[in-house]
């Protein structure tokens, strides 16, 4: 019918009704119309799909990554039997700290490293512990190393189940004090470590899980655990900054994500740590033997032929040149200097007459004391001449960085990562960390140089400066600034114009520490286990029958079989509705004969 109506009996009849256009009344044209708002849909539904993978890839990556992020600092469920854990020592000069680490099943991709965090408590805090001194105190007693580490590993023990223990990894890996130590006293430290751990904890451990990491090892460690935090090892997203392994080789390209190198000024040494293409390539014999030493070659993939993991990084620890070590040595070319200039008889120079030292800000005057002499020092602020002062420590004969070899880094492309005195230099005073500037950074520190000693010293009275700032940072903090701006750019030849740096002490508002790059470069082959485990099913089904497969793992599988169905369920309606009015054709045309002959239903 092409009307319906609504009446009320009520003393005055309300009637109304709703025709269908004369077009629609014809059955092809609703037929029509419905076909095409299907189609309309069917449309969308490709659409979505497209711009959800291609165009909308990136923001459904960071959603991803921050939802990641919030998870990690929630507290870990310990109760999940799913989980695996391991555990790491870091045995360091000062103290020995111990880190808990998890992780969910492997995702059974070959390309996937395993996804590992820090364990957190019940009150969402790191699970961390630490204890001094640091564990080359014990030279003199080496039978003590076990009951040492004991506190340590109980603590990770109690945040353990204990049915995990045994499947659990313990690495315990010594770093600076131990290898101040001889190769003997090393040893037997190590090996009461290796005797005793495993009579009293039921961890996987092994002998080759205590040992001394070298100096380029802790360096490679720390590079892994910054590009892994930062997501450089996942799948290559649209816009991520990408690099061809295979470049320059003439071999068939291999991409994959650029991964960031990293810059770390301690108090005694400056490290640097980045990706060196292949195609890199040596001039001399000679280079090639220094370069061996200062190349580490890995792969962090759980199958090694695989390119997509596949590393080579150049790292070096540069001894002397950390801005503590620096100081001491600007300190005694200052009283050199005075000593040329004063009187043999006249031990201590007249403090009337202060050396003026460009590197301490202006007006601050400072006693500095050598073999029992004096050297009274004023303070000029010039950054510019304290940047000059302090070339010799880089070019000069008493250089740092001299004759050492490093690799190109091509500065258009690459991204780096400063920590440590690259951070507190840019933050404490300047309050300029994040994105590095030359110019902003240059311009700042001169201002700094050049204000007035008792007006810094009010400006810290008001809480101006970071929290983390002392009195100590505000006297040093020119020349540490000027220091920092000759390592980046002459020592390792940053460019001015270079926008790639990030100093940073968090990522992700957490600290990471190389004991993450140390379990996941350790634990690299157990996704196998699981991938293996995978293979033997598959190949285990019974013969005749489909191996078993889910289409709700594969995205555009499941949207194809509901268009499909969708498809079905519609033609089949659209059929249902013209035998309905075939139907009711024919019963019309059979009632119409029967009154046109006068003959009863």
């Amino acid at each position: 019918m092409a009307r319906f109506g609504v009446a009320c009996l009520l003393p005055a009849s309300w009637h109304f009704s709703c025709s269908r256009p004369d077009w629609l009344k014809r059955p092809t044209s609703c037929r029509f119309l419905v076909l095409l708002l299907f189609f309309v849909v069917l449309l969308v539904c490709i659409l979505v799909l497209v711009l959800d993978w291609k165009h909308y890839g990136r923001p459904d990556h960071y959603l991803e990554r921050y939802l990641q992020i919030m998870a990690e600092a929630e507290a870990t469920n310990i109760k999940d039997p799913s989980l695996s854990f391991g555990i790491v020592v870091d045995c360091g000069s000062s103290g020995s700290r111990v880190f808990v680490y998890y992780w969910p099943p492997h995702n059974r991709d070959p390309h996937s490293l395993l996804d590992i965090r820090q364990m957190r408590d019940h009150t969402r805090s790191p699970v961390v512990k630490k204890i001094k001194p640091g564990i080359s105190a014990l030279a003199s007693r080496p039978e003590q190393a076990s009951d040492y580490l004991r506190p340590l590993l109980r603590f990770a023990a109690a945040h353990i189940p204990v049915e995990k223990h045994k499947e659990t990894p313990l690495y315990i890996l010594c770093t600076a004090g131990m290898r101040l130590l001889s190769q003997g006293l090393q040893e037997a430290i190590l090996e009461d470590i290796r005797t005793d751990v495993p009579l009293e904890f039921g961890f996987l451990f092994s002998d080759s899980h205590a040992e001394v990491i070298s100096g380029k090892q802790e360096g490679v460690y720390a590079w892994i655990g910054i590009n892994f935090v930062l997501g450089r090892f996942g799948h290559l997203e649209e816009d991520d900054p990408e690099v061809d392994l295979a470049e320059g080789t003439g071999q068939p390209a291999v991409i994959r994500k650029r991964t960031v190198g990293i810059l770390d000024m301690g108090g005694a040494s400056t490290q640097i740590a980045y990706e060196v293409p292949k195609s890199v390539r040596f001039s001399s014999a000679q280079q090639e033997n220094v370069a061996k030493s200062l190349l580490s070659e890995f792969n962090l993939g759980c199958i090694e032929h695989q390119l997509q993991h596949d590393y080579r990084i150049y790292v070096a620890t540069f001894l002397g040149s950390g801005a503590n070590a620096v100081r001491e040595r600007y300190e005694e070319l200052l009283f050199n200097q005075s000593s040329l200039a004063s009187r043999p008889s006249d031990p201590d120079p007249d403090p009337g007459l202060p050396l003026p030292d460009p590197c301490l800000p202006l007006g601050l005057e400072d006693v500095l004391e050598r073999r029992g002499r004096r050297l009274f020092l004023r303070g000029v602020g010039d950054f510019s001449a304290c940047r000059l002062a302090l070339r010799p420590f880089l070019n000069g004969t008493t250089s740092v960085l001299q004759a050492v070899y490093r690799p190109r880094v091509d500065f258009s492309s690459s991204q780096f990562y400063g920590f440590s005195e690259f951070f507190y230099c840019t933050d404490d005073v300047l309050r300029m960390a994040g994105p590095y500037n030359s110019r902003r950074y240059a311009s700042a520190a001169s201002a700094y140089c050049a204000t007035r000693w008792d007006t810094l010293q009010a400006r810290y009275e008001q809480k101006l400066y970071s929290s983390h700032a002392d009195r100590h940072r505000l006297k040093h903090q020119c020349f540490k600034s000027a220091w920092v701006y000759n390592i980046l750019h002459e020592g390792f030849s940053f460019p001015d114009n270079y926008t790639g740096l990030y100093t940073a002490q968090l990522v992700y508002d957490r600290e990471v520490q190389w004991t993450l790059g140390a379990i996941i470069y350790r634990t690299r082959f157990l996704p196998l286990r699981d991938i293996n485990h995978q293979a033997s099913e598959a190949h285990h089904v019974n013969r005749g029958t489909w191996r078993r497969y889910s289409v709700l793992h594969d995205h555009y599988l499941f949207w194809a079989c509901f268009l499909v169905v969708a498809l079905a369920i519609l033609l089949y309606l659209l059929r249902l509705r013209r035998i309905h009015k075939l139907l009711e054709h024919a019963a019309s045309s059979t009632t119409l004969r029967w009154v046109e002959e006068g003959i009863g239903p």
